[in-house]
């Protein structure tokens, strides 16, 4: 009998930008950086003169970047409290202050009269910029989320997993009922979780689950021909990821390589710590000889984990993938947040003796 499915916490509201990404800084600040070198070769007649320009425009604009740049990151949970217009206008009104600070450093560094209207002006346009260009950004992340959730749901119901499962119930409802009930309840829960309510980031714990749930399934249909072994290291689990994330990647490594081996194969799931991020690492053996077609086997798979975490971590996750003396590895790198309340997956007698 499997464990009841814990009840997911409340999300909180969509924030329409997140300063304190570190693909956001960098980007922010090369992009202040180039309209601050184009400037100064309005007011240069040669190169020499045009990077002293440059230099002094950037003392004044590099401080008032930085200055909206720890600002919204220092807001960002009273933004989100914020309607999605109040966001945009509480981004513009930091920019214009931002520009006033860009003015005074103009001024201490020996300008004497700035022009404070213009500093003001500019960098609520430049915030505007920065805002909009963040908000197609945050855009984007729902039509991922909406293509690979129907895209999970599909291979939920793709005829040979359902056929295969449900004969697979069958065979086990008179010799071992308990077993086949465990078996209808994981298929039940995956269908359950492709079908809630759709949600931007989920915890790797949940994910975690999904998988054992997934797995569980397949350990009837494989039997002692699939071999799986889970290391999990629970104080990562409260890093946050896209949903539909983990269990897509282990199916593939079952159809890829544990599927096309007469004997079989092994899985193995890990997850740890490594400083201020949580990597995950999915290996699974190869079938002889079918290195490279595994490795093409999991690209369509693959494509989506990268875009999906760049989506929403940017730089600050990391995604590889690779054949590795007759092994398939996968490995994702999440920053860890502070920890949520709930608690980690459960492990579950029935996935597989080998945990």
């Amino acid at each position: 009998m499997t464990a009841p499915a814990k009840a997911r916490l409340p999300l909180r509201p969509a924030l329409v930008f997140d300063a304190c990404n570190a693909g956001v800084v960098l980007r922010a600040v090369l992009f202040v950086q180039a309209v601050v070198a184009t400037a100064a070769m309005f007011m240069a007649d040669s190169p020499l003169h045009w990077l002293e320009g440059m230099a002094a425009l950037t003392g004044a604009s590099l401080p008032g970047t930085l200055l909206w740049l720890v600002a919204a990151c220092l807001l960002k949970h009273r933004l989100q409290r914020l309607p999605a217009r109040g966001q945009y206008m509480a981004g513009v009104l930091l920019g214009a202050v931002a520009g006033l600070y860009a003015c005074a450093m103009l001024q201490l560094s020996g300008s004497e009269s700035p022009p404070w209207l213009a500093c003001a002006t500019t960098g609520a346009l430049l915030a505007a910029l920065l805002v909009a260009a963040l908000v197609l950004r945050a855009r984007g992340l729902a039509p991922a989320d909406t293509q690979a959730r129907l895209a999970e749901l599909q291979s939920r119901i793709r005829p040979h997993f359902l056929f295969n499962t449900l004969n697979s119930a069958i065979a086990l409802v008179r010799a071992e009922p308990a077993k086949a009930e465990a078996l209808l309840e994981d298929l039940s829960d995956l269908f359950r979780y492709a079908l809630a309510e759709p949600h931007s980031t989920t915890t790797l714990a949940e994910e975690i689950e999904l998988a054992q749930r997934y797995l569980a399934i397949e350990q009837v249909r494989f039997g002692d021909r699939l071999q799986v072994q889970w290391q999990l290291d629970a104080s990562v689990h409260h890093a946050l990821l896209p949903p539909l994330l983990l269990q897509p990647l282990v199916e593939n490594a079952i159809r890829h390589g544990v599927e096309p081996s007469a004997r079989g194969g092994k899985l193995q799931v890990r997850t740890l710590r490594r400083g201020q991020q949580a990597e995950v690492r999915i290996t699974n053996t190869l079938a002889t000889g079918t290195a490279d077609a595994g490795t093409r086997g999991h690209g369509m798979a693959l494509a989506n984990v990268r875009a999906r975490l760049s989506l929403l971590h940017d730089l600050q996750a990391g995604f590889s993938a690779r054949s590795l003396q007759g092994h398939f590895v996968v490995r994702v790198t999440l920053p860890l947040a502070q920890p949520a309340r709930a608690a980690p997956p459960t492990t579950k007698h029935h996935a597989h003796p080998d945990r």
